[in-house]
């Protein structure tokens, strides 16, 4: 208790006794205000100096509002941490990389270090763990989740345990990060997912720093369900898209080759540059028996895009369960054409049907158009012939009727077959010119003699050229070669040559 005559020094906080003696010197202007604290409460100290020098203190409690200050600038903190953790983590669709910005934003933010754990499947635990100021590193540990009290419950989705409940020196080795020391204090909360949990959320401090305090464990749980929310959608992501992957293999246009000593190539353009598939398809069926002839199938759907693949895959399905009558391209036509009428689907189908078989040195072929462009024969003279072929489309009319021609590759000619997303693709000098068949013709003229994948390839080229930037259908081509038989190539660039078959 103060006494008169006792020294300023040994009455008031240091704080205050410093003020006192720098306001009695000389000053122009008021003097400041200054703050401190005595115990656990803040004031504000006004001076007023008084006519004879001495000097006057008036202390104003401040301590709620330091309190409300010091809350706020603590929830803006937080804010704007959540804020940056929703940017991160929605910013990518990868569950991997998803986990690696949980941990390590809870280690940088929250924690000395963090682990973030996916649901069970097995023993295997997969784990990312960060240290503060670290990077990520995943892992996966063979351990049990009843190990630790909480992990079990959290991967399950159970709200969390208070951390005071959990002894950290329970702690099993595989939770704590190598060169963390002594655990201090545990948090274990859950990533809630859409529905299911997506994981759980550790997070570890050291033994004599502070430990986790209630509203620190509830910001916790605030930042684990966006970071829930970002991994299950990176989960779902990933499973729809093998789902997609799976379902989409068999839609996509297959890889065509040499098969019975006849060459083919094909090449496929959909509509929209992001997607794989739409609704013109080819196929090559190699012939069961040695000799007989290999049937080629190149159509297109009305339509295109997604809808348009699905009917293109029930078409290729229907056509590769009529293969034992691919000697009839009447037959398959017709019975294509009654399965498309009873699935009550309003699309139809342009297609031509091409029965090639070797024999000796040429390719015969069968050509029958279902309402679709006649393929074209390429002669390694450079000449170009169109097949006389023609017919209805299927899946719009009770009948199909079609004309089947017959045409003969000797070595170095090719047939190519094509839809009318190459024909009719419009762009060149204006934007609007239709590439047209007559043009198709030229190039294919010009690449008289080319191997099948060549051709392709020029079409292709020229075709895209075309189009530019501009919207256009489905582009699909397919070329059917006879090999020349025989051709001069140089052994070591030192010997006369030799033929080969």
């Amino acid at each position: 208790m103060a006494r008169a005559g006792m020294m300023l020094a040994d009455t008031v906080p240091a704080w205050l006794s410093y003020a006192h003696t720098a306001c009695r010197m000389p000053a122009a202007g008021p003097r400041p205000v200054v703050e401190g604290s005595v115990g656990d409460r803040s004031y504000e100290a006004h001076p007023t100096v008084r006519e004879d020098g001495t000097v006057v203190w008036w202390l104003v409690d401040d301590t709620d509002h330091r309190l409300a200050r010091e809350a706020l600038r603590i929830e803006r903190e937080r804010t704007a941490f959540l804020g940056q953790a929703s940017n991160l983590l929605l910013s990518s669709l990868n569950l991997q990389r998803c986990m690696d910005v949980t941990a390590q934003m809870a280690a940088q933010h929250l924690a000395d270090a963090a682990l973030v754990i996916s649901p069970v499947r097995g023993r295997d635990l997969p784990i990312v763990s960060c240290l503060r100021g670290g990077m990520p590193e995943s892992s996966r540990v063979t351990a049990h989740a009843e190990d630790v009290p909480g992990l079990a419950e959290a991967l399950q989705g159970f709200p969390p345990v208070p951390s005071r409940w959990l002894d950290p020196a329970t702690a099993p080795a595989w939770l704590v990060p190598e060169d963390f020391g002594t655990v201090g204090s545990v948090v274990i909360t859950p990533l809630p997912g859409h529905g299911v949990p997506a994981g759980a959320l550790i997070l570890l401090r050291r033994a004599g720093g502070t430990g986790f305090t209630e509203a620190e464990e509830v910001f916790a749980r605030l930042f684990a369900a966006r970071a829930g929310a970002a991994m299950s959608a990176a989960r779902l992501y990933a499973e729809q898209a093998s789902i997609s992957e799976t379902l989409m293999r068999d839609l996509l246009p297959p890889f065509l080759h040499r098969v019975s000593g006849v060459e083919y190539a094909g090449g496929y353009r959909a509509s929209q540059d992001h997607e794989r598939i739409g609704g013109d398809f080819y196929d090559v069926h190699p012939a069961a028996v040695e000799g007989d002839a290999s049937l080629v199938v190149l159509g297109d759907v009305c339509g295109k895009g997604l809808e348009a693949a699905v009917m293109t895959g029930k078409i290729r399905n229907t056509l590769h369960a009529l293969l034992p009558m691919a000697d009839d391209h009447q037959r398959m036509l017709n019975l294509l054409n009654t399965a498309l009428l009873s699935s009550h689907n309003a699309r139809f189908a342009t297609m031509i049907l091409a029965s090639a078989a070797r024999q000796e040195s040429q390719v015969k072929l069968r050509l029958t158009s279902a309402g679709h462009s006649a393929p074209l024969i390429v002669r390694a003279d450079g000449r170009v012939e169109e097949a006389s072929t023609r017919g209805t489309l299927v899946g719009a009319l009770p009948e199909v009727t079609a004309v089947t021609a017959l045409a003969t590759l000797e070595p170095g000619d090719a047939c190519v077959l094509f839809t009318d997303g190459i024909t009719e693709a419009r762009g060149g000098p204006m934007g609007g010119a239709l590439f047209g068949e007559e043009r198709l013709q030229r190039v294919l003229a010009d690449c008289a003699g080319m191997p099948a994948q060549a051709m392709v390839e020029r079409v292709q080229m020229l075709a895209s050229e075309w189009v530019g930037t501009g919207p256009h259908d489905d582009m699909a081509i397919v070329v059917i070669s006879a090999p020349r038989t025989n051709h001069l190539s140089a052994v070591d660039g030192h010997t006369r040559g030799r033929f080969t078959a």
